[in-house]
């Protein structure tokens, strides 16, 4: 019952600001774009500590194709998830009692 209540705040927390992240910036404002904000070497600190813990290759592949999606995406994609590992942790609702009378 904790995991389904924790993973509901995450989500709340990532659509409320994939929402907020969608409004307030510039139209088109891509994840390098907005990490770039942040500080003017994040994404290349990104792209070092990811080719140094992991590899090339899954900087090629995975974390590339995510740097020119809108900002906005990546939260919005993380809620989705997190709701779903919600409504699957959920305990089992309880039947409804027999009264032991029959119709």
């Amino acid at each position: 019952m904790n995991v389904s209540r924790i993973f509901t705040v995450v989500a709340a927390v990532l659509l409320v600001t994939a929402f907020a992240l969608m409004m307030l910036p510039p139209d088109g404002l891509s994840l390098k774009e907005g990490l770039a904000q942040i500080g003017p070497n994040t994404p290349e600190a990104l792209m070092n500590g990811v080719r140094r813990t992991l590899g090339a290759e899954v900087w090629a592949r995975v974390f590339l194709p995510l740097l020119v999606r809108p900002v906005w995406m990546l939260p919005l994609s993380l809620g989705v998830v997190c709701v779903g590992v919600a409504a699957t942790t959920m305990p089992p609702t309880e039947s409804p009692r027999r009264t032991g009378r029959r119709l």
